[in-house]
């Protein structure tokens, strides 16, 4: 291909760019654009001879163990290497799931999960972590994640929870900021719902998912949200309204349905709402599979599932594995007249669109000089401030005149017990190294445990024991105990959860350390969980750190008086799981044990 095609001038508009390049392609090539395939499937005959759109990894899919941000960037570079050397050379755009810090990679920054995030209700930090997470994702190569999720969770029951900033509207709407810094701030005057992306320091976003996935019934991933349009738009569209005008390049479709019907193949949402009376000019992803769901059992009709999909405004499909019977069945039903040119031809232009704001064409390649920015002080620093911000301070003494809190960094000694005081792991939560998260040292990161240690003074006996025997209780003469308990972590459907009790035998082991010794609960969780009064009663502090990251230090910072709390809940703490199946969710004759906003200073 000549290179003096008007779609390889930078100087050029990038609609005029657009046209001239869609102008060019064959229906393989659009179709090809229009696929996005797992990593593991990218070999260079398919990247090069189908004119592959899009590779992502699914979770848990790395190039090797612990791979580092420069490891991540040679697989990458090499794709698109490969992809470049088709014959009009579009580049491909890469995605992940960033969803808290790049937290695929081994080493990168693990910011607390969003729920912790919408505690803290600071639109500048929920900013400023976008910055940060798209300097490490660009490091590594890639040029998209699929972030934010600005679900708007009306039941803790659904396992995606905690990736909910919570479950107000106008808390949500406020940490939609993350997008401009991910993306970058669009100048004044861009054109309302067109993608932008500042430059090689930031990445294209996704709000997802599109639309009422955190208010299906009971709580059910996938499930079905049953409201009117007037209630589907107030409370769980108008965070999309909000990263649309900061210029968000993609959106994802939800897995759930809206009154039975699923948003993947809800032309009436995806195309008449979202794309032409919200003014949604970047691309539409399906999510991963998402067309298969269409059918039952899942993708034993895949023509009929594409079909209904890509007609109802699905721009680029997240095939994942088997990509090869997408094209061929899309190819057929384009020449058979079921799927229109003219939408497949919408669908390309908008995917190019996104590519080309995003600069791929001018710079397809990894930037080394960023490697630096990966996990450094400064995006600790940052995480751990986030921390500091999101704790939640829910009872400080047993008496309200004596509070318990702060801690006595020069106290003789301490014990630090709970499954959750030194497991990096489930402090991060899911989505870190894995899809649904694991235990133990999975990143470089400070725990519980270890930022106790850090913070307190140098004659201080720190004495840990996940499970402390009763010898250890009745020998030792503690000032007092740090208990860490919480969930375990998961992702999806997999943390769906009809009951909210502390899981690991966590209520035990609180009783047996507070029955004894002054004790401080730390919680750690994506969701209010389930606290008998009796255990409440027992125990003379209570923090929320729901899923913190990285960065313990945070904690340590608040709970030993170096800073105050600021945290406010983002979700009503239930007392029973009943209360969440009044008619009128929420509302019961019985109090929630904490309301919506609740959250107790040392001032």
């Amino acid at each position: 291909m000549e290179d003096d095609c008007l779609y390889k001038n930078p100087k050029a508009p990038i609609e005029a760019r657009v046209k001239d390049l869609l102008s060019r392609m064959t229906l393989q090539e659009k179709i090809g654009q229009m696929t996005q395939i797992e990593r593991s499937f990218a070999t260079p005959f398919a990247l090069s001879h189908f004119s592959i759109g899009s590779i992502l990894n699914s979770g848990g899919s790395i190039p090797f163990e612990n791979a580092r941000s420069s490891d991540w960037a040679d697989m990458i570079d090499g794709f698109q290497k490969s992809a470049l050397k088709s014959r009009l050379g579009i580049p491909i755009i890469y995605g992940l799931d960033a969803v808290h810090g790049n937290n695929n990679v081994y080493g990168a920054t693990i910011f607390p999960h969003n729920v912790g995030l919408g505690a803290t209700r600071d639109a500048d930090i929920a900013e400023r972590i976008g910055a940060a997470t798209a300097l490490e994702v660009r490091a590594s190569g890639a040029h998209y994640t699929f972030a934010p999720c600005v679900a708007v969770c009306k039941d803790p029951r659904w396992g995606r929870c905690y990736e909910s900033y919570g479950e107000d509207t106008e808390i949500v709407r406020k940490m939609t900021s993350i997008v401009s810094g991910l993306q970058g701030k669009p100048p004044e005057g861009h054109e309302h719902g067109y993608p932008f992306v500042a430059g090689r320091n930031n990445v294209v976003a996704c709000a997802k998912h599109f639309v009422g996935d955190g208010g299906t019934s009971k709580g059910e991933n996938e499930g079905n949200t049953i409201l009117s349009y007037e209630e589907l738009e107030r409370i769980h569209m108008a965070p999309y309204l909000d990263c649309i005008s900061q210029g968000v390049s993609t959106v994802m479709a939800s897995y759930s349905s809206w009154n039975g019907r699923k948003l993947h193949a809800d032309r009436f949402l995806l195309t008449k709402i979202l794309k032409e009376r919200l003014g949604f000019k970047g691309f539409l992803i399906s999510d991963w599979e998402g067309l298969d769901r269409l059918c039952h059992p899942h993708g034993s009709n895949y023509p009929y599932c594409i079909k209904s999909a890509v007609n109802a405004g699905i721009d680029m499909v997240m095939v994942g594995l088997q990509f090869e019977p997408f094209i061929e069945d899309l190819t057929s039903l384009v020449k058979s007249g079921e799927v229109p040119i003219s939408r497949i031809d919408d669908a390309v232009e908008r995917i190019l669109r996104v590519k080309f704001a995003a600069g791929l064409f001018e710079f397809p390649f990894s930037d080394r000089s960023l490697l630096d920015t990966v996990g450094c002080k400064q995006h600790r620093d940052l995480a751990r401030e986030a921390v500091r911000k999101s704790l939640v301070l829910l009872k400080n003494g047993k008496d309200i005149s004596k509070p318990f809190l702060p801690l006595d960094r020069k106290a003789k000694r301490i014990l630090v017990a709970g499954t959750h005081a030194d497991d990096l792991g489930f402090q991060c939560g899911g989505w870190t190294k894995t899809w649904y998260g694991c235990s133990g040292r999975i990143t470089i990161g400070t725990t519980i445990l270890d930022a106790v240690k850090a913070t307190v003074g140098a004659e201080t006996e720190v004495i840990y024991e996940k499970v402390p025997s009763k010898d250890t209780i009745n020998s030792s003469e503690f000032s007092f105990a740090i208990v860490a308990v919480g969930e375990p972590p998961y992702a999806e459907s997999l943390g769906d959860n009809s009951e909210l009790k502390i899981p690991f035998n966590g209520p035990d082991i609180i009783s047996l350390v507070a029955e004894q010794i002054p004790t401080l609960v730390i919680l750690i969780s994506g969701r209010p969980l389930l606290l008998e009064p009796q255990l409440l009663e027992k125990i003379d502090a209570l923090v929320a750190a729901w899923l913190p990251g990285s960065e313990a230090l945070g904690i340590a910072d608040v709970i030993f008086g170096d800073h105050d709390f600021k945290g406010q809940l983002p979700v009503t703490w239930i007392r029973s799981v009943e209360q969440l199946d009044q008619p009128t969710n929420r509302v019961s004759s019985q109090e929630p044990l904490f309301p919506l906003g609740f959250g107790l200073t040392y001032k």
